[in-house]
């Protein structure tokens, strides 16, 4: 069975790179722009990973990432934030948010793959 990964990005051409270069290596990808979205589909969907962006309308990553660690059947579930958002201080606000790992972006297609593959075993 595929592995089930949900990207949450404001950016529509994040999320149509990311579903472009994972799909074709198996995985099934859910892409959401706004966290409201997110905890929405987490009601009735289940998901390997989640890749979540920290600026974003409404909702930012980090405030999601608390949200969804909230919750007792999120709470295993790998977290990598993808951000443009590279100082030290804004990676140590995504891990104690939650977050397993935070990338900052640009990031090559294949060292993404590598981190996504080792993430999910």
């Amino acid at each position: 069975m595929a592995k089930r990964i949900l990207v949450v990005d404001d950016d529509e051409m994040v999320l149509m790179a990311l579903d472009e270069l994972l799909k074709p290596e198996g995985y099934e990808v859910r892409t959401f722009s706004r966290g409201k979205e997110v905890l929405k589909s987490l009601d009735h969907e289940e998901y390997d990973l989640l890749m979540l962006d920290v600026i974003m309308p409404e909702m930012d990553g980090v405030e999601l990432c608390k949200r969804i660690r909230e919750r007792e059947d999120c709470r295993e579930i790998p977290i990598v934030f993808l951000t443009a958002k590279s100082r030290e201080e804004d990676k140590i606000q995504c891990l104690e948010a939650g977050a397993n790992l935070s990338l900052s972006k640009p990031i090559s297609p294949d060292k993404l793959l590598e981190i996504i593959s080792d993430t999910l075993g």
